[in-house]
């Protein structure tokens, strides 16, 4: 039906003939002269219909946008003047002399062009239209290239792609997971697989060395703009690896493909860890492109009168901060800084105290804040020395709970450097390393990644001092998101029913993972690797900050598709099949 693609129609074409289809992208009538933009995959190209071909003239004249067409003419160049260098083929035209409705339109919803204002509910509504407009096309291209470049590199590397299962069983991996009745075993289930982490760990154990796979994951979790119930995540496993080279290669496959799809050149990842994070940026997924940074006062306030700050500050578990907004005086109002108690105090921040200084050479006399009259002088010019206060900065501090300090000041931060417009303007990827091996829960500790993660000291230390164990584990974070995360995995069936033991799991260990712990004790050999979320990845790649943009058919925040109205109920006769009744 066609012999080009409308976005390869080039100036090697000029003269000869071409069969095109598409789209009406939009239709223009100029006089007597019919131009219609029709669209692909590829592009636009301007298709000219004149009343010296009656036949096709006339049908040219009915036609309305999104009529699929079948086109052909000959390519000529565009007229002196009217060549547009914002199209691909905007030097051409297309004189057409013959024209076939391959199938009409209604009215579209909305305008399917890059402007367009619709709503997101309405697009997702219309996804099949919404992914016609050439943005959401590109991204998906630009998906579809990236997908190829991994494949092509890891192959190189000598990773072969295996498959995993999507019916499986449920398993602690920090989520709810998605249930799937079994007809066949009634009242049992299967669990749609939150990573195919225990069977790529089973795949080293098996002798297959090298395992990468595109994967589909499923989580049942509140969503965010940077989560979906279901994902892709680039998922990688290697025998006979340590932390480092899993890094090196990771770190290889991220500038490879940021090189080959946007032609960015990545810099080197320094390697932060989760300690430092915490103390500088009070986060474990800093952005380096922010220069601020969280300075630590304790030691500077523990005898003050001010029990704000001394309370924190003698406590084990308080901390107490200071953070320099530089020339934050002269760019902030009155009105901004008392907005930012509330914004702290979305994150448990009971207040957000702060000092300006008016004139640094003054000394007390030239600083500006209701909580002096409760500082000693030299305890003031002692902080003011740490943090390097000049004239017109403002110093925030932050008191509290050490977890409190962390999440209110590390996104204060954010927040702080953006109103003062000092994120700079690069690419700033980092890996955060040492993490905790276990987070406390309420009632017995949780692992901070997942179970099978490798503690960085003996079985006999790991049961002395749990909550003193790190984990062998490493997140790749770039520009302030968690890209991918991974670890070194246990592969000594003692240490894993350590860990078991340590979770308070022991004794239904051997129900849930008896078939793990026995291909441990059969020669597994040392193993890790990484999942990278794809769908993140993506977001940064197609320059968007909405997971929904990079996926053909997403899910609203709510966890539904509009598109397809799931989910929905189904009949009595499918719940009984299933062996299900509705409560």
């Amino acid at each position: 039906m066609r012999t080009h693609y409308c976005g390869d129609v080039a100036v090697p074409d000029i003269g000869g003939r071409v069969s095109l289809t598409g789209w009406v992208h939009r239709r223009r009538d100029h006089g007597g002269v019919i131009f219609l933009d029709v669209r692909d995959r590829t592009g636009i190209v301007q298709v000219v219909y004149d009343p010296d071909t009656p036949e096709p003239f006339g049908i040219a004249e009915g036609i309305r946008n999104e009529y699929v067409l079948g086109i052909e003419g000959r390519v000529r160049p565009r007229p002196e003047g009217t060549v547009n260098p914002d199209m691909k083929t905007g030097e051409v035209e297309v004189l057409g002399d013959a024209l076939v409705i391959l199938n009409r339109s209604e009215t579209p919803p909305f305008v399917l062009d890059e402007y367009s204002d619709a709503g997101e509910e309405v697009r997702l509504k219309h996804r099949f239209l919404d992914l016609r407009r050439p943005e959401m096309q590109e991204r998906l291209r630009l998906r579809a290239r990236a997908v190829s470049h991994v494949r092509r590199v890891l192959e190189e590397e000598g990773f072969w792609d295996i498959e995993t299962p999507t019916l499986t069983k449920t398993t602690p991996e920090g989520a709810r997971d998605y249930l799937v009745p079994s007809r066949t075993h009634p009242g049992e289930f299967f669990a749609l697989p939150q990573s195919p982490q225990i069977f790529k760990q089973l795949l080293m154990m098996s002798g297959f060395d090298k395992y990468y796979q595109i994967a589909r994951c499923y989580r049942d979790e509140d969503l965010r703009a940077h989560r979906q119930p279901e994902f892709t995540q680039i998922d990688i496993e290697a025998s006979f690896v340590a932390e480092q080279e899993v890094m090196r290669l990771t770190e290889r496959l991220m500038k490879s493909l940021f090189r080959d799809v946007i032609d960015v050149e990545l810099p080197d990842f320094p390697v932060i860890t989760h300690a430092d994070a915490l103390r500088r940026f009070g986060t474990d997924a800093p952005d380096l492109r922010n220069p601020l940074e969280l300075v630590d006062i304790a030691d500077l306030v523990r005898d003050a009168a001010f029990k704000v700050f001394s309370g924190p500050a003698n406590s084990p578990g308080g901390r107490v901060v200071a953070l320099k907004g530089p020339a934050a005086a002269t760019k902030l109002s009155r009105r901004e800084l008392d907005d930012y108690v509330g914004f702290v105090g979305r994150y448990g921040a009971k207040g957000l105290a702060y000092i300006k200084v008016n004139d640094r050479a003054r000394g007390m006399d030239g600083l500006q804040s209701p909580i002096l009259k409760h500082l000693e002088p030299l305890a003031v010019e002692a902080v003011l020395d740490r943090v390097e206060a000049q004239t017109d900065d403002i110093v925030f501090f932050g008191a509290d709970a050490a977890k409190v300090v962390n999440d209110a000041m590390g996104a204060f931060r954010e927040e702080l450097a953006g109103a003062l417009g000092l994120v700079e303007d690069r690419w700033a990827p980092c890996w955060v390393t040492e993490f905790p091996l276990f987070e406390p829960g309420r009632e017995t500790l949780t692992p901070a990644h997942h179970p099978f993660t490798q503690p960085a000291c003996s079985i006999e230390d790991l049961y002395e001092g749990p909550h003193a164990a790190n984990a062998r584990a490493y997140d790749f974070v770039l520009n302030g998101t968690e890209v991918g995360g991974g670890s070194i995995r246990i592969h000594d069936p003692g240490m894993q029913r350590a860990v078991f033991d340590v979770l308070g799991i022991g004794q239904e260990a051997e129900a849930k993972f008896g078939f793990l712990i026995d291909a441990l004790a059969l020669g597994c050999p040392p193993h890790g690797g990484i999942a990278i979320g794809f769908d993140r990845l993506m977001m940064f790649l197609a320059g968007t900050d909405n997971i929904r943009d990079v996926i053909a058919f997403p899910k609203t925040q709510s966890a539904t598709c509009l598109m397809t109205s799931a989910p929905s109920p189904v009949d009595e006769q499918q719940l009984r099949e299933l062996h299900i009744r509705i409560r």
